[in-house]
């Protein structure tokens, strides 16, 4: 289904279950203006499509402890596709990190990575990232003060 073509109503569910996923199905009805089976139809179609890819919580990472926030630039020294595989792999299964883009640019990868303070963010590196053979290197920018966290998909 990649060529699923949004509707209106699509759109109106999309921008509500983005500010409030706990909707009852005839909460989210009342909110679009459709009927609740024609409501619970799309949010089904919308899901198997992809274009709804989950639900989940919002978690605030001060409130829950993690308090140092870090964008690492990341640059290879080997592009061979088992050392990228390999690196693609570690990335993703690290809980510190929780953004990964592979880019265009300096950088070959850009992460975000929040850790609990330095200490455990310098742990994070030594014991991790400079350990990766095919990492050049890695710089980090200390986040100082996030201006918009959690951005929506403007549909």
């Amino acid at each position: 289904m990649d060529d699923f073509d949004l509707t209106a109503n699509d759109r109106a569910i999309l921008r509500v279950l983005q500010q409030d996923s706990r909707l009852s199905n005839a909460q989210l009805a009342e909110r679009v203006g459709m009927s609740a089976s024609a409501c619970w139809r799309r949010v089904r179609m919308l899901e198997e499509a992809g274009v709804i890819a989950g639900y989940g919580a919002i978690v605030d990472p001060d409130r829950a402890g993690l308090e140092f926030h870090a964008i690492v630039h990341v640059r290879l020294v080997r592009h061979d596709r088992d050392a990228v595989k390999r690196v693609m792999t570690d990335l993703a299964a690290r809980p510190e990190v929780v953004e990964c883009y592979a880019t265009t640019g300096q950088s070959d990868y850009h992460l975000r990575v929040l850790c609990a303070d330095m200490a455990a963010y310098r742990r994070f590196l030594d014991d991790f990232l400079f350990r990766q053979p095919a990492i050049e290197s890695a710089q980090t920018n200390v986040v100082l003060e996030e201006i918009k966290r959690r951005g929506v998909v403007p549909v």
